[in-house]
């Protein structure tokens, strides 16, 4: 699509589509992200699991979901469709959220986190080339700013409602996982009837192209490039289970320990939307840059962390970080990838990220046990520069517009 528009349309400028792929983004991440606040607790306080465990559940988790989004993007190039691929991983997440709270050993957790991610894998590339397809290329900044600010909003709401959900039900973990399965459902029943995917438009040269898996080699060194920032990006951040337990370890009460998670997908939430219009106004290169800034502060923050407003203040830098970068390296991948080949780029993007977090979540988790958690995010911080000086390695390249 080579549409342009008026940024200044603002939301109503925005296509129903985005709006229900938004919403449904907010109910399952509601429902997850006040899992996940709990579930590192249920690990390590109910299971009796160690960091290094923590570590493990965590990288290989994600990383199953970045293999499966090649899979799920290859698959939705080939048949042409992106929201029956989509609904089957709403779907599977949905199913595995009972698995949670009838947890009763590490093993059976890691089970239940294993198809959580499966299903989150199936849904992620189909559904962020969707977004590409439901929008012209002008407006794509937005789009997936939007997007992930819903998906933030509902990232901040899981934690809020973990927090008063433990006051309510007096810090009984089971009860309120319980609970999460709720807005899961409710997900996948608007999806299903709130979403209608439009026709594909390919160009000619596009339609020519190789599908799916045999077209990888056909995708422009630019994608790469934007493949490899990406992947350097996320080995500078862990996953959010450590934070959790940062906080927990500088003296925060049980049941107010989810607000870690609360505070940052608020931050996350206000900037998206903001950064995705800066996007397609001034181009990338710049906000990235601030991002992983932000993010190397953050690290060094948390790691001489010894009271809850210290971890607070570098949970408001890593929420902030993931506002100004996250929609817009979805932005790179659509606009550096054919129309024909959408669920395949994405997929490939994540796996590289997956693969990323994977090794980011075991360093974290091993220099935690060995060392304690300082070295955790010393080591975050120093990632955070290696990703800054790859950026200013790939400047031209990535930088779109004339601002970037």
């Amino acid at each position: 699509m080579n549409r342009k528009h008026d940024p200044s349309g603002g939301f109503t400028a925005l296509p129903a589509g985005i709006w229900v792929l938004g919403l449904v983004s907010m109910l399952m991440d509601l429902s997850s992200e006040l899992m996940l606040s709990l579930v590192p607790v249920l690990m390590t306080t109910v299971l009796g699991a160690g960091m290094i465990s923590v570590g493990i559940v965590e990288g290989f988790s994600e990383a199953t979901a970045a293999l499966m989004k090649v899979l799920s993007g290859f698959w939705s190039d080939r048949i042409s469709r992106r929201k029956p691929v989509t609904l089957a991983g709403y779907g599977l997440s949905a199913l595995s959220k009972p698995l949670f709270p009838l947890a009763g050993s590490v093993g059976m957790l890691f089970f239940a986190r294993f198809i959580d991610r499966v299903g989150k894998g199936i849904r992620g590339a189909p559904r962020d080339a969707l977004v590409a397809e439901l929008v012209p290329e002008g407006m794509r900044g937005a789009a997936y700013g939007l997007r992930q600010a819903l998906d933030s909003a509902g990232a901040f709401l899981g934690p809020l409602s973990a927090v008063l959900l433990m006051l309510l039900f007096s810090d009984d973990i089971r009860r309120v996982l319980w609970v999460a399965t709720i807005p899961a459902a409710l997900c996948v029943l608007l999806l299903a009837a709130g979403l209608r995917e439009p026709p594909r438009r390919h160009a000619a040269a596009e339609a020519s192209l190789p599908p799916g898996f045999a077209g990888i080699t056909r995708l422009s060194s630019r994608f790469w490039l934007v493949v490899s920032i990406g992947a350097l990006f996320t080995m500078a951040r862990f996953s959010d289970a450590f934070l959790v337990l940062k906080a927990m370890h500088t003296g925060w009460p049980l049941g107010y320990v989810p607000l870690v998670m609360v505070v940052m997908n608020l931050v996350y939430s206000g900037v998206s939307y903001p950064a995705g219009i800066m996007a397609d106004r001034f181009g990338s290169r710049r906000q990235l840059a601030a991002g992983i800034a932000l993010l190397a502060v953050g690290n060094l923050m948390l790691a001489e962390a010894t009271r809850p407003l210290d971890v607070m203040a570098g949970v408001v830098l890593w929420g902030a970080h993931l506002g100004f970068t996250q929609g817009v390296f979805s932005k790179l991948v659509a606009d550096s990838a054919p129309s024909a080949q959408l669920g395949t780029a994405f997929g490939v993007f994540n796996l590289a990220s997956g693969i990323a977090v994977l090794l980011s979540s075991l360093i974290a988790g091993t220099l935690w046990q060995q060392f304690g958690s300082q070295y955790t995010f010393f080591a975050g911080a120093l990632f955070a520069l290696l990703a800054g000086a790859g950026l200013a390695v790939f400047r031209r390249p990535v930088g779109t517009g004339p601002h970037s």
